[in-house]
């Protein structure tokens, strides 16, 4: 497994679209991997998004709890 995912069904998104306001309710899927599966993980998202633009971040984490961090860095594989 590269990856574990967190999903927000309730997200209303206002945003920018072809010079026009848009309001769109969306799912919110917040991923977690390791940087170095970042790449291979935005190609997917990418190539299987419905969207022209998929929204794809990557945030740094600068803390946490060892152990959830440690089973994170376990749980997943280069």
């Amino acid at each position: 497994m590269f990856m574990f995912v967190s999903l927000d069904a309730g997200v209303e998104s206002v945003y920018e679209w072809e010079g026009k306001v848009q309001s769109d309710s969306e799912e919110l899927l917040i991923i977690k991997t390791r940087q170095s599966l970042l790449e291979s993980l935005t190609e997917h998202v990418n190539a299987n998004h419905e969207y022209d633009v998929p929204e794809v971040i990557a945030l740094p984490i600068t803390g946490g709890s060892d152990k959830y961090l440690e089973w994170l860095k376990n749980s997943t594989r280069n």
